[in-house]
């Protein structure tokens, strides 16, 4: 059995880390380079850097401060925003980065997946998919009848601005079909609320792919930890403000885990 893992994620505008709440109202969360050195301290298996506004504003990430936290850190380094073609890739990784991750580009143009997997390999990609909840039915959609009322999962790209009508479900299951290593999947209804991660939409992924599933969203105390691997069956819990914030640092919820039977890496 493979140990679960627990991940930080730096969302970065403009230089710093910022945190916000269902993609909206952000603030600042600190620096980048200094969180990164405490989180690789504290234990963490993996590290997320997600320029959170390259994709939207159509430029390149910042290469520069991917490399200055590429430096202080010996774990494995996912980044991501405004990755739109392979040489943007090998950029990346050339700049520190062991995984990139790959949300708007794979959905404008689904083959980059398939060639970025050729060249470098799939274990180097991290397909993201930005998810809302719809509750205006569509027969074509994979429906979830939930408490609130039946719903579908609805890929967003560009930060969270855009709705594009794609099923995640379905978005989930062609990702793997085109070669991405994992999925990082993050519910919008769920980020930043503290609420516990959205499980019924990650048992629904989980059980339809044959990758890797990275939670993410909605992370309040080590509780919702346990839930997103028992309920949601995911093999990585990504969270953000509950570490930038050490409300629960990562040793902590490390700790709970072990103490409820979860495998984890000290």
């Amino acid at each position: 059995m493979l140990a679960k893992r627990i991940i930080p994620c730096l969302d970065v505008k403009e230089g710093r880390v910022v945190k916000g709440t269902n993609f909206i109202g952000l603030k600042d969360a600190g620096d980048p380079v200094e969180l990164a050195q405490r989180y690789n301290v504290d234990g963490a298996d993996e590290l997320v850097f997600l320029d959170i506004t390259a994709s939207n504003e159509r430029r390149d990430i910042l290469k520069k401060l991917v490399r200055k936290v590429a430096t202080e850190i010996d774990i494995p380094f996912t980044v991501g925003g405004g990755i739109r073609s392979v040489e943007d890739v090998r950029i990346i990784l050339r700049n520190g980065a062991d995984k990139t991750s790959i949300n708007t580009a794979a959905v404008t143009n689904p083959v980059l997946i398939s060639e970025i997997a050729k060249i470098f390999g799939s274990q180097c990609i991290v397909a993201a998919i930005d998810v809302k909840r719809n509750y205006h039915l569509d027969q074509e959609k994979t429906i979830l009848k939930t408490k609130e009322g039946s719903c579908w999962f609805e890929v967003y790209i560009y930060g969270g601005r855009t709705p594009t009508g794609i099923d995640a479900v379905k978005w989930a299951k062609k990702l793997a079909t085109l070669g991405a290593g994992e999925l990082l999947i993050t519910s919008m209804d769920r980020d930043g609320t503290k609420l516990g991660y959205d499980n019924e939409l990650y048992y629904l992924i989980s059980n339809s792919i044959n990758i890797p599933l990275i939670a993410s969203g909605g992370a309040g105390k080590p509780e919702h930890f346990l839930e997103a691997f028992k309920i949601g069956e995911v093999d990585a819990a990504l969270a953000a403000s509950v570490f930038h914030f050490e409300n629960y640092p990562i040793p902590s919820v490390k700790k709970f885990l072990k103490s409820k039977g979860v495998l984890v890496r000290f």
